[in-house]
């Protein structure tokens, strides 16, 4: 491509390029450096109306040697037309030099991808600018900073009081403004490094922690927000660690009253099979067993219930029963109705009311002990009730 000496007069600046911030001291060193030895590389331009030439990159170069008072400059003129097509070139030759902030990387990116001339994807700048898309992104997130802020913002990573690297601004990018450019501003008064730039972007995103007390962090310095953030921080630790404890507690107050449980399952297992155990023994031995499980049976509720059933009533029922069941060749009907009679009158009374036979027992394992004592005398009564029920119905049939 030709380089052609072009009057300098002729050269228009493109007031749509990506780069507009010049730092003067850095332009007066480019010019005494073009004074000295000369312009090292030509910038490229593209004509327009008029005979006239607009610069596509080297506004730096152009600038300096305006200073200069340079007649003229070598150029290298380029055919191209397509809007698209140039900007990119602009934003990549800026890439590669000094002093393209960041914040002009921003605006050109979000220029390409919202500008109805352009309309570009975010794909489709990165394979063109060789950048991945999370570097486009980083920069644009830059864009959500007010003017005030945006002014601070400098290339690099170095911290510098007064100043901002994207880097310090990135953890804070997402609270709310009220909250976001007040604390850059603290950021680059204090330099304070990323490290402690995200301590205090978590104390703002606390939900925990009332915007009305977040407006009046603002009025603290940089140190004394991390010393907040500490105070924060232990606190919280201090209450997970209490609820740990009482979590703790919990459970075990849960197993203990499930161990009980369990024991008191046990006893009253324990006691039915005793009681099963008693009642087929019972059925085994004949009239001889009846009287046996009636006194077992009484006895287990009478030492259940504290004494409710009789030992008296209990031996008369023994007895009666054993009296009516027993089985004999040839029995009187006077005989047979004194027995009856007597087995009526042998049947045990409770001596209080249930409510008062219980008030004085609240364990659960006792009350499942009675449970199991009252549903045994019921299983031998209901075995005894059967066999009455077949003497009467013999006597029905003889009856009829």
């Amino acid at each position: 491509m030709d380089i052609i000496q072009i009057p300098i007069h002729l050269i228009d600046e493109d007031e749509d390029q990506p780069r507009y911030q010049f730092d003067e001291e850095a332009l007066q060193e480019l010019a005494k450096s073009i004074e000295e030895i000369g312009l090292l590389s030509p910038i490229k331009v593209r004509t327009t109306a008029g005979g006239r030439y607009k610069i596509i990159y080297g506004n730096r170069r152009y600038k300096a040697s305006m200073m200069l008072g340079k007649p003229s400059m070598p150029c290298i003129v380029s055919s191209a037309t397509d809007e698209m097509e140039i900007y990119l070139e602009q934003i990549a030759e800026n890439l590669t030099r000094e002093g393209f902030s960041p914040i002009e990387e921003a605006e050109a990116f979000h220029k390409l991808m919202h500008e109805s001339k352009f309309n570009s994807s975010l794909k489709f700048l990165a394979s063109k600018l060789g950048k991945p898309e999370s570097y486009i992104k980083n920069k644009c997130e830059l864009l959500k900073f007010g003017n005030s802020v945006r002014k601070l913002i400098v290339s690099g990573t170095e911290i510098r009081e007064g100043k901002l690297t994207e880097d310090q601004l990135l953890p804070i990018k997402d609270l709310p403004i009220e909250h976001r450019d007040p604390l850059a501003h603290i950021i680059a008064r204090d330099a304070l490094p990323v490290s402690d730039v995200k301590k205090i972007a978590k104390l703002f995103k606390d939900k925990e922690i009332s915007s009305g007390t977040k407006d009046k962090l603002l009025y603290k310095n940089g140190y004394e927000l991390l010393q907040t953030w500490s105070t924060v921080q232990q606190n919280k630790a201090e209450r997970e660690r209490a609820a740990e404890q009482k979590a703790e507690q919990a459970e075990r107050a849960a197993a203990a009253k499930a161990e009980k449980a369990r024991l008191a399952a046990e006893a009253a297992e324990r006691e039915a099979a005793a009681g099963a155990a008693s009642a087929s023994a019972s059925v085994s031995a004949g009239g001889a067993g009846v009287s046996g499980v009636g006194a077992g049976v009484i006895g287990e509720g009478a030492g259940g219930v504290g004494g409710a059933l009789s030992a008296r009533a209990g031996a008369a029922l023994e007895a009666a029963v054993a009296g009516v069941l027993t089985t004999q060749a040839e029995r009187s009907a006077a005989g047979v109705l004194a027995e009856l009679q007597q087995l009526l009158s042998a049947l045990p009374v409770l001596s209080a009311a249930p409510a008062e036979l219980l008030a004085g027992i609240t364990d659960a394992g006792e009350l499942q002990a009675v449970i199991g004592s009252i549903d045994q005398l019921l299983s031998a009564l209901e075995l005894r009730s059967s066999e009455l029920q077949a003497v009467r119905d013999l006597a029905e049939t003889r009856v009829n």
